[in-house]
């Protein structure tokens, strides 16, 4: 009894002993979870709500300034400015006093047309209407005549003396008497428009297309020579040992149709022999049946019809219409290849060798290209070189072609470059204030020439 009460009084004296601890550590506890407050007590301090966007009022919004409400982004900033440099062109269309260039003469050509310039027209603006250009040249614009007519905020081109004098010489070249009469000339039927990159070689190209169909002259336009050579699908033929293109030969029966088809209808086949077929796109070989008849009095228009109509016959028929065209003698006629140095290297398709390995096929062995290419004849036909394909550089002997037939187009010289930064003054793609002679002559000669180049510069003139 005495040890029970001993305990006891033991137990009784130590509990308020340990609820004391118990209370002391729990506090500590407490206090250490507790944050402490920057830059003193938090006391009287009360925390802010957060924002939301639910209880925001228009009171709210009305206290604030305008861009902190709404920041206009960069493509809507451009797209104002874009606007209202339209609005101010419309403007000083009103006003013909602007039409100036260098030393006080006009920046554009009052000739109608592109067969009435002169050499008194060079180093001025000649206006195209961007409808009849789409009509004349369905097959496409070239794409640096595109970008000129989009930044430019006009359908016009700077006349080139390169121009004047190529269309002189395919003017002499169709027009015996007109040769006879030029001194010191050489009338050239085959021609290589060549140099640096931005010389404009595929806007006179095309320039040269616009003028010759004006003329009344059948003409076969490929704005873009590297599409035969590339996509599609391609099969050995074991008749010709060549490459066709189905695919691609649909597409240039089509381009020629778009403008040509009048011209085409009045006139017929002089080649009756029937046309091989091969095989189909994604169709194979034709069954019961290997040629194509010609018929007497079909017209070109009706062959290219069937080459369309039939993929079969499409290479046969492309084959044949570089051959017909040889023999057409009622109206003149033009071949103008663009990018015509993609069909002196290799093309995009590749023939297997062995189970590992393939062999890159040139365009020569494609038989659309094996047809056209060529320059060892007595037609007409111009070729422009195109740079931004980056196909590499070419040496200067070319195998069918004449070894004078290529022309080097210069870039733009001081004259021409004048005129041109006056003309985009004119189209406010330049600050008056800061339009000097100075100033232009250091994009010129930052550029070196360059029209892409100076296009691009001339915004930055300050």
């Amino acid at each position: 009894m005495l040890l029970r009460s001993l305990l006891r009084a033991t137990t009784g004296a130590a509990s308020p002993l340990r609820q004391s601890q118990w209370q002391l550590t729990n506090c500590r506890n407490m206090a250490s979870k507790t944050p402490k407050a920057k830059g003193g007590s938090s006391k009287g301090k009360k925390t802010q709500p957060k924002f939301d966007k639910k209880t925001q009022t228009k009171s709210d919004l009305k206290d604030k300034k305008p861009e902190e409400v709404l920041v206009a982004s960069p493509e809507s900033i451009a797209k104002q400015d874009a606007e209202l440099r339209r609005r101010l062109l419309a403007e000083d269309e009103k006003n013909p006093a602007l039409d100036l260039g260098p030393n006080g003469r006009s920046l554009f050509t009052s000739a109608p047309s592109l067969s009435s310039l002169t050499d008194n027209d060079v180093n001025h603006y000649f206006r195209f209407s961007v409808k009849e250009l789409n009509e004349v040249l369905p097959e496409g614009l070239p794409l640096g005549m595109v970008k000129e007519f989009e930044e430019s905020c006009r359908s016009a081109l700077l006349v080139r003396r390169c121009f004047i004098e190529l269309r002189d010489n395919f003017r002499q070249a169709a027009d015996p008497s007109l040769a006879a009469k030029s001194k010191g000339h050489k009338v050239r039927k085959q021609i290589v428009l060549d140099g640096l990159l931005s010389c404009g070689k595929s806007t006179v190209l095309a320039m040269l297309v616009n003028w010759a169909r004006k003329e009344g002259w059948l003409v076969l336009y490929v704005p873009r020579g590297r599409d035969w050579t590339l996509g599609g699908l391609f099969y050995k033929n074991p008749e010709t040992n060549l490459w066709d293109t189905p695919v691609q030969a649909v597409n240039i029966l089509q381009d020629f149709l778009k403008f040509n088809k009048s011209l085409l209808e009045g006139i017929t086949c002089k080649i009756l022999d029937p046309i091989p077929l091969g095989e189909g796109a994604g169709v194979g070989w034709p069954k019961g049946r290997d040629k194509m008849q010609i018929l007497e009095g079909t017209t070109l228009s009706q062959l290219v019809e069937a080459g369309v109509k039939d993929s079969h016959a499409a290479v046969g028929v492309v084959v044949r219409l570089r051959k017909e065209l040889s023999k057409v003698t009622s109206v003149p006629v033009l071949i103008a290849i663009d990018q015509y140095n993609n069909w002196f290297t290799f093309t995009d398709f590749e023939e297997p060798v062995t189970d590992r390995s393939v062999r890159p096929i040139h365009a020569r062995e494609v038989a659309t290209v094996n047809a056209f290419r060529s320059m060892m004849h007595d037609d007409m036909m111009v070729g422009a070189f195109s740079h931004s394909t980056a196909v590499g550089k070419l040496r200067q002997e070319l195998p069918d072609v004449p070894t004078d037939a290529r022309i080097f187009l210069p870039r733009y010289n001081l004259d021409e470059a004048a005129t041109v930064c006056h003309y985009y003054l004119r189209q406010r793609l330049a600050k008056h204030d800061a339009f000097t002679e100075e100033n232009w002559k250091k994009i010129f000669y930052l550029s070196h020439g360059n029209g892409t180049e100076m296009r691009y510069l001339v915004p930055f003139m300050r």
